[in-house]
């Protein structure tokens, strides 16, 4: 199967289980994915939490790929060391980059995507 199958997988997997709209915005999947990562269920989120959520899911997005590593949890939020600096992508990277991250995530998680 193809990344691009595999990434179609992943766009129903968020419709279906999240309601989320067709080809949803990579922001709607870190916040889904952050508050997975946070475990704490849904609830109200302040704007900074928002913004909290999503660096949560970036760093543990990217973890696999050597650019974070979790350290602890504080205050029941985990928390990112920093390992290396991201290298300098065009917004299309960016993109396929983070589309690659949560690929790997749902096989890491062995989340079932049929």
């Amino acid at each position: 199967m193809t990344e691009a199958e595999i990434w179609k997988k992943v766009e129903h997997f968020f419709e279906v289980n999240f309601q989320t709209e067709k080809n949803p915005p990579i922001d709607t999947l870190l916040f889904i994915i952050g508050v997975q990562e946070l475990g704490s269920g849904q609830q109200k989120f302040t704007k900074d939490d928002k913004v909290n959520l999503l660096h949560i899911a970036v760093c543990r997005l990217l973890e696999p790929f050597g650019y974070y590593k979790f350290t602890h949890y504080e205050d029941g939020w985990p928390h990112y060391d920093k390992l290396d600096d991201l290298p300098e992508l065009k917004p299309n990277e960016q993109s396929l980059l983070m589309k690659k991250a949560i690929i790997q995530y749902f096989q890491d998680e062995e989340i079932d995507l049929d």
